[in-house]
């Protein structure tokens, strides 16, 4: 029987941080990200590719209040992402036991997914959950 791998992820969300060596200490050590790529320069973190050990993955780096008009330029505490984990309750503990910031409690919802949502230290919002989407058509 063979197997099709998955597909590399071609869809990266990104995000920038006031101290982004910060929030990858916390995505990677406390989150369970893995931290694949950081690329700094001249003491700011130019790029990180972190990614999740079920798929998928974020980008982010320093933000520039610096950055020129119109500057690929996020204000740090505006990002959200849904991470889809089969351990969403062994998640939920060890973050709760780390006093993490809980944004909604672990809950089972109406359409099948069970999750939970938390604040980082830089205020972006990320929910944990078991719900994959909707199959492709």
């Amino acid at each position: 029987m063979t197997t099709t791998p998955k597909p590399q992820p071609t869809v990266w969300p990104s995000l920038q941080a006031n101290d982004a060596p910060a929030l990858i200490d916390f995505l990677v050590g406390t989150v369970g990200f893995l931290r694949t790529a950081v690329y700094e320069d001249g003491g700011r973190v130019a790029h990180a590719q972190l990614d999740w050990p079920e798929g998928g993955g974020v980008m982010l780096g320093s933000h520039d209040p610096q950055a020129e008009p119109g500057a690929w330029c996020q204000q740090p505490g505006t990002f959200g992402a849904y991470v889809v984990t089969d351990r969403v309750d062994a998640l939920y503990a060890g973050l709760v036991d780390a006093g993490v910031e809980i944004l909604r409690p672990i809950e089972d919802q109406p359409y099948g997914s069970r999750e939970f949502a938390i604040v980082d230290p830089e205020g972006n919002k990320w929910s944990f959950g078991t719900y994959r989407g909707e199959p492709r058509p």
